[in-house]
């Protein structure tokens, strides 16, 4: 993959946006738990949502209920857990179901390994098994290899999906390019040109899809990525998206 060190075209309000959370609207934190959402943010996703026809959706991979209860009382399309829940734009919740064996059994494997290693930190999002290792940095390979190993002996239907100091072991063949799709057939994203912004590995599922579409593909801070632009962190993200309602104000 290459990266085309590019600023972002000035946003429109008749696009469809597709935003990552951790590392693209907020900075990422230690644990999970620790992310601030303040009002500036909020206020800003609320307006931009109104302003562009409700054209605005939160494509993550935390589970909805934690995504839902840092945002408070902002109502808008939510996919989840790497676009396996989505909520769409009538606020109906469509799931694709992990196989409830598979992820016991992977649970009762990393208990021992956890007990051995206080700095890992397995979150159970409902749907995916999140293993981090961001306060363990040095265990790295022995954390993805661990994890390949696991979503392997589990059987077939799952696969590994690696972030920032994070492997996942998840369902197979939903990830947040095809919750960009389902969206994008629906009303009032059909038609639009999409954007999609993110900044781990995870995203780049989003930038496929919106690249197909000869759509706005914006990759936050360093690494190579598929996507066609790029903005250096959480702030310019914001500054960005506040273009999109300048003549408004």
């Amino acid at each position: 993959m290459t990266l085309r060190p590019a600023f972002p075209p000035p946003p429109s309000l008749d696009w469809a946006y597709f935003l990552d959370v951790d590392g693209t609207l907020i900075d990422i934190a230690d644990m999970p738990d620790a992310i601030r959402v303040d009002t500036t943010l909020l206020d800003l996703i609320t307006r931009l949502h109104g302003a562009s026809g409700g054209a605005v959706a939160l494509v993550t991979g935390r589970a909805l209920s934690d995504l839902e209860h840092h945002l408070g009382g902002l109502s808008l399309p939510l996919a989840g857990q790497h676009g396996l829940e989505r909520r769409d734009v009538a606020g109906r919740l469509w799931i694709h179901a992990a196989p409830p064996a598979a992820k016991f059994a992977i649970k009762e494997a990393l208990a021992p390994v956890l007990a051995r290693h206080p700095g890992l930190l397995l979150e159970d999002k409902g749907l995916t098994l999140a293993l981090h290792y961001r306060l363990a940095p040095q265990l790295a390979a022995y954390v993805h290899q661990l994890m390949s190993r696991l979503a392997s002996s589990a059987g077939p239907g799952l696969e590994l999906q690696r972030g920032k100091r994070v492997v996942e072991i998840k369902p197979a063949g939903i990830d947040k390019g095809t919750a960009v799709a389902e969206y994008l057939a629906e009303p009032p994203f059909k038609g639009r040109r999409p954007v999609f912004i993110g900044d781990d590995l995870n995203d780049e599922h989003g930038f496929a899809v919106v690249n197909k579409l000869d759509g706005v593909s914006i990759k936050v801070g360093k690494g190579a990525s598929c996507a066609h632009f790029r903005l250096p962190g959480v702030a310019a993200v914001h500054r960005w998206l506040g273009d999109a309602l300048k003549g408004l104000r």
